[in-house]
């Protein structure tokens, strides 16, 4: 193959797929308000196209979404404003798991520095804060270690005993 040749069929093949996205894309905002949205039409009983707190109450976490998506703080969310919301739930939801996650590490940690307790044998889960310790202990002082250091961890708001004494 000539590389002479080569590059400039690259670059206009190139050129071709990025205008097309671009179009693509430019077509996609020119119709945003007409695209029809199933949750926000579900959620909006009176029909009057906007979203109040009380439509959107029983969402879990979206109190903190609807307020840093109502742009114009007038209470309501209109269709880009509901679609801003989703987006900063789903982080809000996102974060929480990233927490969880933290807070296993931190316990599994705590559970390793733990002397005379055979930490591997103990499984952590976390959801919500809340840490569920399972798996084998020797005895039920190895359970309370295991138990007192994971209640030691900050952010920890409590621990589910799921172990078992062999």
């Amino acid at each position: 193959m000539n590389f002479n040749r080569a590059v400039p069929r690259v670059a206009a093949i190139a050129f071709a797929i990025s205008a097309a996205c671009g179009a693509a894309t430019a077509s996609a905002a020119d119709s945003s308000e007409k695209t029809p949205n199933a949750k926000f039409d579900g959620l909006d009983k009176n029909k009057d196209g906007l979203l109040t707190r009380d439509e959107i109450r029983g969402g879990r976490d979206y109190k903190a979404a609807f307020d840093a998506a109502d742009a114009n703080k007038d209470g309501k969310l209109d269709r880009d404003e509901f679609t801003r919301a989703e987006a900063i739930h789903d982080r809000i939801v996102a974060g929480k798991y990233v927490d969880d996650g933290v807070l296993t590490a931190r316990v599994k940690t705590a559970l390793l520095q733990e002397p005379e307790l055979k930490s591997l044998d103990v499984k952590v889960q976390t959801q919500d804060g809340v840490v569920m310790l399972s798996g084998f202990v020797r005895d039920d002082g190895q359970r309370q270690k295991a138990t007192k250091a994971a209640e030691k961890v900050s952010g920890v708001a409590s621990v589910k005993d799921a172990m078992t004494v062999r």
